[in-house]
């Protein structure tokens, strides 16, 4: 395939997808709202932070939660829910007939969403610095790019295994309960809940080899100027990555067949 035809067809799908989402701002608008689970949390800790039990001063929680807040918005991913209805109801096999694989539209429409909800993300930063004043810091241009580069990793690895659930649409009806399951490891492992530096030392160091911390915690923690081995980070991030890739054109392979089986 020719660089020229796959950066117009990029181009038009992304605009494409970008303008959908502009006309849903106010359900958008929602969305975002809908992860400020970080700010409960982050309330919470303040308050058993006060006797400093945890190692963590209160300044430290809240900029952690806001940064948490701040990297769930580019890792929000809902692609099992669009690919098992469109196996579900048939429109999986209008987009077969494309030369293009299913999988780069639902990339693409998530990162067009990303940029949609970018200048609603800035208002609720500024906000929340109107509210807690002391919390105000400005990362370095070398901390900034960093960061961006490990949400943008973060998010690929997360949709990849989300997609993978999603490809088992194939052979059961229900595969977004087996994303319910992962979600609570998700929530408890990611760095969501709380920052794993309070966690027992054992438990972190066997976290730190699953992909939950790398999705939440990781960027988030680089972001805040905490100490973290980026390099192992990165390497874990990309075992975890070719694991997941592997797996996905296997599931795709296999699925496409029991689909066709189906008489699609």
């Amino acid at each position: 395939m020719r660089p020229k035809y796959i950066l117009r067809v990029t181009r038009s799908l992304f605009s494409t997808y970008y303008a959908y989402m502009l006309e849903y701002r106010a359900e958008l608008f929602i969305w975002v709202l809908s992860n400020s689970l970080p700010f409960i949390l982050m309330g919470a800790w303040l308050k058993a932070s006060e006797n400093n039990s945890f190692g963590l001063t209160s300044l430290e929680f809240i900029r952690y939660f806001l940064a948490v807040f701040i990297v769930r918005q580019f890792n929000i991913v809902w692609v099992i829910w669009d690919f098992e209805r469109e196996l579900i109801s048939g429109q999986l096999s209008h987009r077969l007939l494309q030369p293009i694989d299913p999988f780069w539209h639902h990339l693409i429409n998530h990162i067009a969403e990303r940029f949609a909800r970018i200048p609603m993300l800035v208002v609720l930063i500024v906000l929340f610095f109107v509210l807690y004043p002391q919390s105000f810091w400005i990362p370095s241009l070398s901390t900034g790019l960093i960061t961006t580069f490990i949400v943008a990793i973060a998010f690929l690895l997360r949709f990849l295994i989300q997609y993978n659930f999603g490809l088992l649409s194939f052979w059961t009806e229900r595969a977004s309960a087996i994303e319910q399951l992962w979600f609570l490891s998700y929530i408890f492992l990611s760095g969501i809940i709380a920052p794993l530096e309070v966690f027992p030392p054992m438990m972190r160091e066997i976290v730190l080899w699953t992909p939950f911390p790398y999705m939440v915690y990781f960027p988030a923690a680089i972001l805040v100027g905490k100490a973290v081995d980026i390099w192992q980070g990165l390497g874990v991030m990309a075992g975890w990555m070719g694991i997941s890739f592997i797996v996905n054109r296997w599931l795709w392979r296999k699925g496409i067949k029991q689909y066709s089986g189906m008489g699609a």
